[in-house]
């Protein structure tokens, strides 16, 4: 029996907004003023969850008959309702977040949104991620093609473009032509309902099965490894914390299920003597401005400064904590956030790092810590390279200082997989030598290597990679954000031997379904038609 009062918002499932089967309810907190906000949301029973996989189940097998167009359509049509929506949403999320209005919200998130759901749109409507490709000798043809129904489980920190129902594992889910069930983050129960709401306006207006997006709230943890772990789930995505990561993998890998974990990344920048002589007021410049952009509550944000000792780096040091001092901190996503900053740079100061700038209390009118810096030796780091690597995920930085390049390369070789990884260099060149070095070093640790600039951006490209070695990811093998790329997490390969005609999908007929679509046929990309 439903222990929900009446005034705890409702699920969605099989296209209905109802009262959940709930175990118990839980409220978004306001970190401006760490105070609970008054919507309650409901923690479903197993029940829900059973119920939004059948209905899954069968929104997959009627989204199969629909085909690529219908889908595109709807994915435009929710990105158009989500742009129309925006004082709305950009309201609520900063209620729940804090995250700033402008330019976070509603000039940078919103608008990503919405335009990787229409990048997502074309990618289905041609079919190019889905890689057909044909053999006209054998009368082999395949594809990847819908897996089954996705659960999606959205992280704090971006509740517009990561969100369960409306970010970039939702878009891709839907354009590989699966259905989603969303588990919302608990830091943003209320935006994600507002983007279920418009969700099932777009479905209804544009054809699709009503339960083609679903939505709960919270689980129980047991009921969180039973779902990712059901015959019924095709796959599911995941971005938060290492432990329920590797807690939801564990279930999903026993029952042989595709799970794709975002968990933790230090993202190192690693700066050289001749770049920091060159332009050291720069590079401080540039790191101070990534490193606390957001309250530094990024995936990308760059906790690891990576240096060789001297007189230039103890220049920089200084002007990094001058400016970590001075400036203000920021407000942090939830009491959770807080809680787990604090206890990071705690134990990274029982590791030995020396704390700079900021440590001590969280504050209590408002989710804050402040600014925090810690340094540390090369020596020191090789002595305990895991402990030393703890994400302070907030806005706080450890720096690691070498003796001389051969340490700082040793360093490097014992860092765990990450995001991100940037070396910053001479613009002269003079340092070529030490940047072969450290790249050789960095490049096998990191999924995306950048130069010369910090890590905190992720655009959304084709070219893009936002995934990376353990524990960055689940598997080092695709990435979170960029099209067709982040299609093919859920995609089913199918090869097709003899098949007439009339009964291949219609990507691997003779005629292929656009002008756009491109094919590999007989070892050549082509949109030709087949003769």
């Amino acid at each position: 029996m439903s222990i929900a009062s009446p005034a705890t918002h409702p699920v969605l499932i099989a296209g209905t907004w109802r009262e959940a089967n709930a175990e118990s309810t839980f409220q978004a907190t306001d970190p401006n003023r760490n105070e609970k906000l008054d919507a309650a949301f409901p923690v479903s029973s197993w029940k829900d969850c059973d119920e939004a996989l059948d209905a899954a189940v069968e929104a997959a097998a009627e989204l199969r008959k629909l085909g690529p167009a219908k889908i595109a359509d709807f994915m435009e049509a929710y990105a158009d309702k989500i742009d129309a929506a925006k004082d709305q949403l950009v309201e609520t999320a900063f209620a729940e977040t804090g995250l700033a209005r402008s330019p976070r919200l509603a000039d940078v998130e919103l608008p990503r949104t919405s335009n990787q759901l229409r990048a997502a749109a074309k990618a289905c409507r041609t079919g190019n991620w889905a890689m057909p490709t044909i053999d006209t000798q054998t009368g082999i043809r395949s594809c990847l093609g819908p897996l089954g129904p996705v659960c999606v489980f959205g992280p704090n920190n971006f509740p517009f473009a990561f969100g369960s129902v409306s970010g970039g594992d939702f878009a891709a889910a839907i354009a590989a032509g699966n259905p989603v069930i969303g588990k919302a983050n608990s830091s943003h129960p209320d935006t994600t309902r507002l983007f279920a709401e418009l969700a099932l306006e777009a479905l209804t207006e544009t054809g699709l099965p009503a339960a083609t997006v679903q939505l709960i709230y919270r689980t129980s943890h047991a009921d969180g490894e039973k779902l990712v772990s059901d015959p019924r789930i095709g796959a599911t995505g995941y971005t938060g914390s290492r432990g329920a990561g590797l807690t939801l993998k564990s279930a999903a890998d026993k029952a042989g299920k595709p799970i794709y974990l975002e968990l933790s990344s230090v993202n190192p920048v690693v700066i050289t003597p001749a770049a920091l002589e060159e332009r050291g007021d720069a590079i401080v410049d540039e790191f101070i401005t990534s490193v606390l952009m957001g309250t530094g509550q990024f995936c990308t944000n760059p906790g690891m400064v990576m240096l060789v000792k001297g007189e230039a780096t103890d220049k920089f040091i200084a002007a990094v904590n001058e400016r970590f001092t001075a400036a203000p901190a920021g407000t942090l996503l939830s009491p959770a956030v807080a809680s787990s900053l604090g206890k990071s740079i705690e134990q990274l100061v029982g590791f030995g790092a020396e704390l700079l700038a900021g440590g001590g209390e969280a504050e209590t009118d408002r989710c804050a810590m402040a600014n925090t810096l810690l340094k540390t030796s090369g020596t020191d780091f090789l002595g305990n390279p895991e402990g030393f690597q703890t994400e302070a995920f907030g806005n706080a930085s450890l720096i690691v200082v070498a003796d001389n390049l051969d340490q700082l390369c040793e360093s490097i070789r014992h860092l765990e997989g990450n995001l991100t990884g940037c070396v910053y260099t001479s613009t002269n060149g003079g340092d070529e030598d030490a940047y072969s070095q450290i790249a050789f070093e960095l490049e096998p640790k990191v999924g995306r290597m950048l130069n010369d600039k910090m890590p905190t951006g992720v655009a959304v490209s084709a070219a893009m990679n936002h995934g990376g070695p353990y524990p960055a990811t689940g598997h080092p093998g695709f990435t979170a954000v960029g099209v067709p790329g982040s299609l093919i997490r859920f995609g089913k390969l199918t090869s097709f031997d003899n098949v007439r005609e009339s009964r291949l999908p219609v990507l691997l007929q003779s005629t292929p379904p656009t002008a756009d679509t491109w094919r590999l046929v007989d070892g050549a990309w082509t949109k030709d038609a087949i003769s």
